[in-house]
């Protein structure tokens, strides 16, 4: 009996061990598996990201930051109409109010007509303003949070007043709205070197130049003394897009300046290469119009210059990714002789 009972024991003892090997090991967390996605977003690999955040709305549809990075991540993937299906379901189930207007601003970008756009923008600003207003703040104070508000508001403002400078210029009411948007704007964030570049472009509209011109000034003044690679500096399109109206204003040495800061950021930035030949050959017909020397140089070294910048503009833009010119036809290959 004694030698039975042993033998049981043992049994019991071995199935209990298989229990205990075979026990489901648990996955990691949502949290974890969201600081991931992040992380890979950050790196720019939107691929393994979407896979993660996939995994956090297979177990839970209502995690709100995962679907809305989700939805990030799709754009970026090229997938437009499942982005706008994921911000679409956030707007109308997401009891995140600031999530909700970012899928709003997000739908604005993806509408196809401007009207849509518009009212995307309207309705994410509506918010973004209420969120504003029903927080106490202390006299004269703003928070981060407040401030970034404000910039987010601001932007959208500029993009709405984008749709009337192009979409909608035809329309009646095209100028007024401009000029409310961007008063709007304004008043929120009056330091916001976009909200100031757009005000300038509707002066340039308007025939009134002297006031672009000391908008483009201020607008520059705020960031044009941060050092190299400081956070506050516009990103380039912003920068080109302040060039472009320097050239108008025959501002020849600012764009100059402004792009020689673009190009020590990226200097495969096709139309950087493009602008500074543009305001080189316009410094050259002045030189030779005027028959003096510009910044030092004659009409003919202008010229040059401009030829050469003009050179590396189709040449960066033939290059692949690997530094290879790939034009099809081999004698626009090599660049011509001076």
């Amino acid at each position: 009996m004694g030698r039975t009972k042993a033998n049981t024991k043992r049994a019991e003892h071995r199935r209990l061990e298989a229990v205990t090997q075979n026990k489901a090991v648990p996955g990691p967390s949502n949290a974890a598996l969201y600081e991931k996605a992040q992380s890979l977003v950050e790196q720019c690999d939107y691929e393994l990201a979407a896979k993660f955040l996939k995994r956090i709305l297979e177990k839970d549809q209502t995690h709100v930051d995962a679907k809305e990075l989700f939805g990030v991540v799709l754009l970026e993937l090229g997938d437009l109409e499942t982005a706008e299906q994921v911000f679409s379901d956030l707007v109308s189930s997401c009891p995140s109010r600031g999530v909700v207007a970012s899928a709003h601003l997000h739908l604005a970008q993806l509408s196809e007509g401007p009207r849509i756009a518009l009212e995307h923008y309207q309705k994410a600003v509506d918010i973004l303003h209420e969120e504003i207003n029903r927080k106490p703040s202390a006299e004269g104070t703003l928070s981060i949070e407040d401030g970034q508000q404000r910039q987010t508001i601001a932007k959208a403002l500029v993009a709405m007043t984008e749709i009337w400078l192009t979409d909608l210029c035809m329309e009646p009411e095209a100028e007024q709205s401009c000029e409310s948007l961007l008063n709007a704007a304004i008043q929120l964030d009056p330091e916001n070197a976009d909200v100031l570049q757009s005000m300038a472009s509707v002066r340039m509209s308007q025939q009134r130049p002297d006031d672009s011109k000391a908008l483009v000034e201020r607008s520059w003044a705020i960031w044009k003394d941060l050092a190299v690679g400081d956070t506050s500096i516009p990103p380039v399109p912003l920068r080109l897009s302040l060039t472009r109206l320097f050239l108008e204003l025959l501002m020849y040495k600012e764009a100059l300046t402004v792009l020689t800061g673009v190009i020590e950021t990226d200097d495969q930035e096709v139309e950087a290469w493009y602008l500074e030949g543009w305001c080189f050959m316009l410094m050259a017909e002045d030189a030779k119009v005027q028959n003096k020397e510009v910044e030092g140089l004659s009409w003919r070294e202008l010229a040059k210059d401009a030829r050469d910048c003009l050179e590396t503009c189709v040449n960066v833009s033939l290059t692949d990714s690997v530094g290879r010119l790939t034009h099809p036809d081999p004698a626009l290959r090599q660049p011509k002789p001076p």
